[in-house]
């Protein structure tokens, strides 16, 4: 074996160094916005600071912008491809809580109002650390109980979201608290590739609109290691909005698992599902207070093709609704005889509905598995569920196969079977 000599390991380290040297040089900048003007005062409005930083950083290909400790009061900001926006621990981004700070926009096709942070057509955007994204959204949140308390909910009210990508490709948000957003907190809109790992969003459980996570007509999307305590949906995956005249994209490609959802109303696919959803997949969830545990839910206005859908490996505790697989939102079952109607682009088609290894305790109902006569459910497998609650699951125009389907209703059957209903269960269920 032939061992280096003293100059062969100088000119080895040497090559190293400057290996080492070149690397440093072409490092990516990082832009700490303090340097910039920011104050952290929880007072002065640091939001062109942040957006100095953020382009700064973007004219140098990219780069991490960071905020120290401190309460960063903002309007909207922007990201940038290749941006990384760090929030070290202690560091809040305020949302402004004046209204007019948020510019109205054209936003998933329809009137907004710009998010707190945003990109669009972007790569490799990042959001990460220690640091809380605020949205301080209690005077939207009044806003909208005074606009439905006056009945006029028809009209033209937006509130803004708080995080938004918007076409973009490669996101990551790790480690940051999210909360307290006007409307829905982190939404992937038409993005592909994105991960929302170790994250904590919060709102008090009745703001109104206030999902954790919004993925539309995104691919490619996980979802893991999240404590979502919200007002609406812990995740609520759409892909078009209501009467859309289209075209719309899927949802498709999606995987939720290792979460712990408490106030919200659960893990959904819908109700604003033009496009259609296929291949999701969520598991290992513990759902603790929710209003609802698997909702898949749409309306004619709003529906298309949903399938290949897997919800495995789930515990619910104190649930109002373990299951709601509804093509009636915003009601969970028809109200009076159902008539069929034509089938259009937006009619609900849901087939290839997996539930495997699912426990429930202290539930209000088993919930209900109810298609619409012009489009039933197909091809829904219940595996191993076993279901403690007030009432049973309700059931019409749905075709339900299930084994080791254990069913305990305090009131009423285990399974009540509708019109349209076809329910086979193998030996070894019980419905008492």
């Amino acid at each position: 074996m032939r061992i280096p000599g003293r100059r062969s390991l100088t000119m080895a380290f040497s090559a190293a160094f400057l290996v080492a040297t070149a690397a440093a040089l072409h490092a990516a900048p990082v832009c700490n916005v303090r340097n910039y003007g920011a104050k952290g005062d929880d007072a002065t409005k640091d939001t062109a600071a942040i957006q100095a930083a953020i382009d700064a950083c973007a004219r140098q290909g990219g780069g991490t912008v960071t905020l120290p400790a401190g309460n960063y009061l903002s309007a909207p900001i922007v990201l940038k491809s290749n941006i990384t926006l760090h929030l070290d621990k202690g560091a809040t981004l305020l949302g402004s809580t004046d209204h007019a700070d948020y510019p109205a926009i054209t936003e998933f096709r329809a009137p907004g109002l710009q998010a707190l942070v945003s990109a669009t057509n972007a790569n490799n955007v990042t959001i990460d650390g220690a640091g809380t994204i605020n949205g301080q959204g209690q005077s939207w949140w009044e806003m909208a109980w005074h606009i439905r308390g006056s009945g006029k909910m028809g009209s033209p009210h937006p509130r803004p979201r708080l995080v938004v990508f918007d076409h973009c490709k490669h996101v990551l948000i790790e480690g940051v608290t999210i909360e307290n957003s006007p409307m829905w907190q982190v939404v992937p809109y038409y993005s592909d590739d994105v991960t929302i790992r170790n994250v904590r969003i919060l709102a008090p459980q009745h703001s109104p609109n206030t999902d954790a996570m919004d993925p539309f007509s995104s691919s490619e999307v996980l979802i893991e290691n999240v404590y979502a305590d919200v007002g609406d949906d812990d995740v609520a995956i759409k892909s078009g909005m209501p009467n859309s005249p289209g075209p719309d994209s899927p949802s498709r490609d999606i995987t939720v698992r290792n979460c712990i959802f408490m106030h919200g109303h659960g893990m959904s696919v819908g109700s604003e599902i033009a496009g259609g959803a296929q291949n999701i997949t969520a598991e290992n969830i513990q759902f603790d207070g929710t209003d609802n545990g698997i909702r898949v839910k749409a309306n004619r206005d709003r529906g298309n093709v949903v399938k290949n859908l897997v919800f495995r490996n789930l515990t619910m505790k104190d649930v109002k609704n373990a299951i709601v697989i509804s093509e009636y939102y915003p009601h969970i079952l028809p109200k009076g005889e159902v008539q069929p109607a034509p089938v259009t682009r937006l009619t609900p088609h849901f087939s290839d509905i997996t539930i495997e290894n699912l426990t429930v305790t202290g539930s209000t109902s088993a919930g209900a598995i109810f298609g619409l006569p012009e489009s039933p459910v197909k091809n829904v497998v219940l595996r191993n569920v076993t279901i403690s609650a007030q009432s049973g699951l309700t059931i019409g125009y749905a075709q339900v196969t299930g084994r080791n389907v254990v069913i305990t209703a305090a009131k009423g059957q285990g399974i009540t079977d509708l019109a349209g209903a076809k329910v086979t269960l193998s030996p070894g269920s019980s419905l008492k």
